[in-house]
This record gives C-alpha cells, sequence and structure tokens, in this order.
C-alpha cells in the first residue's frame, strides 16, 4: 500500500504542507561464503535501488513497521538484530507537491528466509547485491549500509559523515 489512510486522512486537512512522520528502514543482510550481500528493491515511484522501508503506522514500533515491509516490499522475512541510526530526513516533496519530513529509525536486520521479488506496488524488483558491487543508490542509503556492516554497539544520533563530503549540518 503506498500511502497508509492515516496520512491520507491527514493530507485532507493539511493538503501538501510539510508533514513530520516516523519512517523505519531495513538493512537487510544475508551472510554467503564470501562478501555479505544485501538487500534492495527498486523503488516504483522514482527507479533508485534502496533498503526497504516505510511509514510506522500509528501506535507501531519501528521494529515491527520493517518486519511488515520486508515482507509486503520483498517477500522475505527477517530478524531485526538492533537499531544502527536514528536521524532526520531532508524534506522530501513527492511528485504530487506533498512534503514530508522523517524521524528515521535504521535497524540492522538479518535475512531469514524468502526469495526477494516485490511483493507490492511500491517496488519494481527486489534483490540481494554482494556489499562491494551495490548498484548506484544515494551517500545516505550507502551510510545506512557501512553502519550496519560496522555493526558497532551504539547507535548513531543524528548526521553521520558523509563518505563524499562534509558532515551533514546539525539541525
Amino acid at each position: 500500500m503506498p500511502t497508509p489512510p492515516f496520512v491520507l486522512a491527514l493530507r485532507e486537512r493539511v493538503g501538501t504542507e510539510p508533514l513530520w512522520l516516523s519512517g523505519a528502514t531495513a538493512v537487510i543482510l544475508r551472510e554467503t561464503h564470501e562478501d555479505p550481500h544485501v538487500l534492495l528493491i527498486r523503488r516504483s515511484d522514482t527507479g533508485e535501488w534502496t533498503p526497504v522501508s516505510g511509514i510506522v503506522d500509528p501506535g507501531e514500533d519501528p521494529h515491527v513497521t520493517v518486519v511488515r515491509e520486508a515482507m509486503e516490499e520483498a517477500s522475505v522475512r527477517i530478524e531485526v538484530e538492533r537499531l544502527i541510526w536514528l536521524h532526520t530526513t531532508e524534506m522530501v516533496v513527492y511528485a504530487n507537491g506533498d512534503q514530508t519530513q522523517y524521524l528515521d529509525h535504521c535497524f540492522r536486520c538479518r535475512w531469514i528466509s524468502g526469495d526477494p521479488e516485490p511483493g507490492d506496488d511500491e517496488a519494481t524488483d527486489a534483490a540481494f547485491f554482494p556489499v562491494t558491487t551495490l548498484p548506484p543508490i544515494s551517500d545516505r542509503h550507502r551510510q545506512m549500509i557501512e553502519l550496519a556492516l560496522e555493526n558497532r554497539s551504539e547507535t548513531q544520533l543524528g548526521p553521520r559523515a558523509s563518505a563524499t563530503g562534509p558532515e551533514l549540518d546539525d539541525r
């Protein structure tokens, strides 16, 4: 389901004005004999490869969101290992003019079962990629994958220095 009903109801009241929502992202890893693999989906709206992600429903815990989204978007079962990054995204402006900014909860997850394939209309493809040969992805998504691979005990709070540039603005 592309837009949750509660967001549609809010949009009826605020139009395209900025909404502040909670999001959740799953960096899903599968161990192999060689390099680990990461699951990415190709988004139907932008064509970009990204980790599985979604909007946290009212009353839903973010770690439950990523388990649900992994099944909905990529048809796989996962286990959440831990929260790796809590940060605020840039303002997102959708094709219809809706503006949204997310408090994103990024989790390191382990693939349990299922062959990746699009499970809904939000993705046109789903596949595992060796972490050493990823398709083109955004810096933010690359940072998520790096954090998952580092597997540090502490959660990254706020901005992370870009691999290709200076640290992001403080908000």
